[in-house]
């Protein structure tokens, strides 16, 4: 496809926003159309996101209206959903039958939980409120890219960053039959995971130089995690999840252990990491524990691991904003519009953030 691609980011003042802007602004095919924010109609975007003013000076936020009416006049588009949970299926199913009735053809990635659970009874179990648009769930697929070789539906369910590294790191385990079915999750994030608006667990003073867990084996997205690899692996397992926090901005680092089912030394399990993932270019299978600042800001996954004949320990690093949420959301449109994988997202990591 040689032609430009008119997308459009919804939800446009948040962190993850912002990353989707910066890549598409880079991007060879994606050409930004519209960012809406209802909250700040007409406000210039470079005043939310100041370090994107020298490529977006002149861009301002538009409305729901502004975009309806955009999505209506353009036959083919992207449209990126940062929109927060419990927000972004109602306003997605508006805009997706606005261009319905027009007879256009938006393709959408949403990155939040909306559409990550195959039904509105399972998402309303975990949120504790009703699904946004329960018609449209039908339409979306949740699965990091690496996992699904072909995709069925129109639209796409990006898993969150904490699923990203998880899933990405225990999906070999499981489909390859090494461990049991229970494995034992740690997790550490950076503040930007927590969005852009100040609360306790992202205040600067309480966070710096402290490491801590929260919702330990009660995290919500625990269950996103476990039918993500079921989906991916064909197996039923059960996630102990721990999360913390983390004294960083950007980045995750995840670390799965599980019973091995038979003794396997560690060059066994890096091999069997390799091979399941040579064909995954933003993934890296190395031998020394991967370290958060290798793939901060990038869109590449690295990858260790260490076994002892009874038990694996996989390790993974990611970064939040970009590979777990707009970077991996960019890959998928990739894939639904016949490009490149790896369009617009080869930089590497700068290695000093």
């Amino acid at each position: 496809m040689s032609a430009k691609i008119p997308t459009v980011v919804l939800g446009g003042t948040g962190y993850v926003a912002g990353e989707l802007l910066r890549l598409i602004a880079g991007h060879p095919q994606f050409d930004l159309a519209a960012v809406m924010s209802d909250s700040q109609p007409g406000e210039s975007v470079s005043k939310a996101f100041p370090h994107l003013a020298s490529v977006y000076s002149d861009v301002r936020f538009k409305s729901q209206a502004d975009v309806e009416r955009l999505l209506v006049e353009t036959p083919q588009s992207a449209v990126f959903s940062a929109a927060p949970h419990g927000v972004s299926a109602a306003l997605i199913d508006s805009l997706l039958s606005v261009a319905a009735r027009a007879g256009t053809r938006p393709r959408v990635v949403d990155i939040s939980a909306d559409f990550r659970y195959s039904s509105a009874e399972a998402y309303e179990a975990v949120y504790k409120h009703a699904h946004g648009a329960p018609k449209r769930i039908a339409e979306f697929t949740c699965a990091v890219p690496e996992h699904l070789k072909k995709l069925e539906t129109t639209h796409v369910a990006h898993p969150g960053c904490f699923a990203t590294a998880t899933l990405l790191a225990s999906v070999p385990l499981l489909a390859l039959g090494l461990t049991s079915t229970t494995l034992f999750v740690a997790g550490i994030t950076g503040s930007t995971g927590a969005g852009r608006k100040p609360i306790e667990g992202t205040h600067h003073p309480l966070r710096h130089s402290d490491l801590y867990s929260y919702n330990a084996l009660t995290h919500r997205h625990a269950p996103e995690i476990a039918a993500c690899a079921r989906a991916a692996s064909g197996v039923e397992a059960d996630f102990a999840f721990v999360p913390h926090s983390g004294p960083f901005a950007r980045g995750i680092h995840v670390t799965v252990q599980a019973p091995l089912k038979a003794s396997v030394d560690t060059p066994k399990v890096l091999a069997a990491l390799r091979e399941f993932y040579a064909d995954c270019p933003f993934i890296r299978v190395g031998e020394q524990a991967p370290r958060v600042k290798e793939v901060a800001t990038s869109n590449y996954a690295h990858l260790s691991a260490v076994a002892n004949g009874r038990t694996v320990a996989v390790m993974c690093v990611v970064d939040n904003l970009n590979k777990g949420a707009a970077g991996g959301a960019v890959q998928w449109m990739n894939r639904i519009f016949g490009l490149a994988e790896t369009s617009g997202l080869t930089a590497p990591a700068p290695g000093w953030t």
